[in-house]
């Protein structure tokens, strides 16, 4: 019996197997197995890096290493590629353990954009480089075209380190405070340090990149608004 679904899903994705049992591969989660994706996973994350730091080396002729690097974040950061699983329903695909089945682990970030990547693992071995960069390229032309240098697109760690930059300040330093709860519920504390200040800038999220993004966020606004203050007593 054809598994419609899936089949659906493999439109979409515009990959046919010729190894059906990698793909079964990249759609199993840690939770179900031994036999996991999690190999796949560190293969598609490399390719995928590789791959779109060259698309965007030649949409962005005159762009620096530092916005290059800041706009591929933009294209390969979880929340990203867990965006475009979704609009693949992927995660109606996954193989999860019960226990993540019942938390909803088909709709969370780090599970979908985990799984996007050992796809994409598994279309490089499938088929080879060259197919594999064919279907990242249709992917991640359209992202890369609605791009641009502008602020709008820079993360608050980015946006925070040019600030100091122009201000003639020292870079940040990102402390871990504290890292609590179990496994996909883990919750981490960060603290923003700036040298000569000893307010506490800090932030809490998920993962520690997000909560050192929200540390930055906040000492950010705090020190914009200082500034404006300032100014406004001269």
């Amino acid at each position: 019996m054809v598994n419609i679904s899936l089949r659906r899903f493999v439109n979409r994705l515009g990959h046919s197997f010729t190894d059906p049992a990698l793909l079964e591969q990249a759609l199993t989660h840690r939770s179900f197995g031994s036999t996991n994706n999690e190999r796949l996973e560190f293969l598609g994350d490399a390719v995928l890096g590789m791959v779109v730091s060259e698309m965007l080396y030649r949409h962005f002729p005159a762009a620096s290493e530092g916005d290059l690097s800041r706009l591929r974040s933009v294209l390969v950061k979880g929340e990203a590629l867990a965006k475009m699983a979704r609009a693949i329903d992927l995660g109606d695909q996954l193989r999860l353990g019960s226990g993540e089945l019942k938390s909803g682990g088909f709709r969370r970030d780090s599970i979908l954009a985990g799984a996007y990547e050992a796809v994409i693992g598994a279309v490089l071995l499938d088929a080879g480089f060259d197919t594999c960069r064919e279907c990242l390229v249709s992917w991640f032309q359209p992202l890369i075209e609605g791009l641009s240098l502008g602020d709008e697109h820079k993360d608050p760690k980015s946006l925070l380190q040019e600030y100091l930059q122009g201000k003639g300040a020292a870079l940040p330093d990102y402390k871990l405070l504290n890292v609590s709860g179990e496994g996909h519920a883990q919750h981490f504390e960060v603290q923003c340090c700036l040298a000569g200040l000893s307010t506490d800038y800090r932030g809490a999220a998920s993962s520690r990149r997000k909560a050192e993004q929200a540390a930055a966020t906040v000492a950010l606004n705090e020190l914009k608004i200082q500034s404006n203050i300032s100014g406004k007593g001269r």
